[in-house]
């Protein structure tokens, strides 16, 4: 059985998954933080992730698929952020949202192994592969599986990778015998990524209150951003990585990234202002699989119109164009901005 795992540890390298560990399709031990996490209320408007299908589903992976026996945990790194850009009107996007859309890439990557899986056992098996696309503790399951521990901030963290890697995930009917977990926490005594936040959204018990978390207001939130929130956003364009790039474990050399996640050329953002002049064709074309899809292209203007309420005099001009937009949100938005330009600059 070891034999047959590393056969599909080399066929998951291939793909280009460099993490690759196996686990019990068995209840994760972290669901009860993650019901209390919901009561709390620290999901925000996110509420899908508290349906009862949802909690349902975590409670118990099996449930996604009839019949599985073994959680195939996987990890591939994507680039580490660039350096800050100083020029006032540069805008900010995370790191993990820069090349293509990863959903796609790695549910056909997932695919690929599926098949490499029915081709070890001589028969059509019961598998599946996800990719933050299914209510499960991925995190929880990789640490498990012995690809890192959860960090203080939340994240998985691998001693030599640090936390810059997507997850994914295949149930299948294969019985595997599992790995060790993950059993060290690394995190040890330090706590730069709780310093460092600046909304403070980073909990005691290693999770996120939504509510304080900028990646929650640029990503997921639609509508208009509570204005306590938005000096704190920065110059954030989509999403935000300040948690992670103070970790010292991401400190070592980078390793090497598949070319699919290497970041497209209009990135990092050099000149907010021109991107909010971005038509919708214009928008359509260059963030054609794009994460930053997400956002839709509203909520992509309404960013950029805080950050650049964030960014100074240099703003001033687009800022007064936006004030005209017939989208209310936008508008309010730039008063906001234009507000707090003209408040400094008295």
């Amino acid at each position: 059985m070891e034999n047959l795992k590393n056969r599909i540890r080399r066929r998951a390298r291939e793909l280009g998954f460099v993490l690759c560990g196996f686990t019990g399709a068995l209840p994760p031990a972290a669901d009860p933080l993650f019901e209390q996490w919901i009561r709390a209320g620290n999901q925000a408007g996110m509420d899908y992730l508290a349906t009862e299908r949802s909690l349902r589903l975590r409670a118990d992976p099996a449930g996604l698929l009839p019949g599985a026996r073994t959680v195939i945990a996987l990890g591939i790194p994507y680039p580490r952020p660039p350096a800050t850009d100083p020029s006032p009107l540069a805008g900010f996007v995370a790191a993990y949202a820069l090349g293509d859309d990863y959903h796609g890439i790695l549910r056909k990557r997932t695919r690929d192994l599926c098949v490499f899986l029915d081709q070890l056992a001589g028969r059509r098996l019961n598998s599946r592969g996800f990719t933050d696309t299914a209510p499960i503790l991925e995190r929880e399951l990789a640490s498990r599986a012995g690809l890192g521990w959860i960090g203080r901030n939340s994240m998985l963290i691998h001693p030599a990778l640090g936390s810059f890697f997507y997850l994914a995930e295949i149930l299948t009917g294969l019985d595997l015998p599992p790995d060790p977990p993950f059993a060290a926490d690394r995190c040890g005594t330090c706590h730069r990524c709780r310093d460092a936040c600046p909304t403070g959204c980073i909990l005691p018990d290693r999770t996120i209150d939504a509510r304080r978390c900028i990646a929650y207001w640029t990503i997921e939130h639609r509508g208009t951003i509570p204005e306590d929130m938005r000096p704190a956003i920065g110059r954030s364009v989509f999403g935000c990585d300040i948690c992670q790039s103070v970790c010292p474990w991401n400190r070592k050399p980078a390793p090497g990234v598949d070319a699919a996640f290497r970041p497209r050329p209009h990135f990092p953002i050099r000149d907010m202002a021109a991107e909010l002049e971005l038509t919708g064709v214009d928008w359509e074309r260059r963030f054609h699989q794009s994460a930053l899809r997400r956002t839709g292209r509203e909520g992509y203007r309404r960013n950029l119109t805080i950050a650049l309420g964030n960014a100074g005099n240099e703003a001033l001009p687009a800022l007064e164009n936006v004030h005209r937009d017939a989208d209310p949100i936008l508008r309010e938005s730039a008063e906001w901005a234009l507000n707090r330009i003209r408040s400094k600059k008295a």
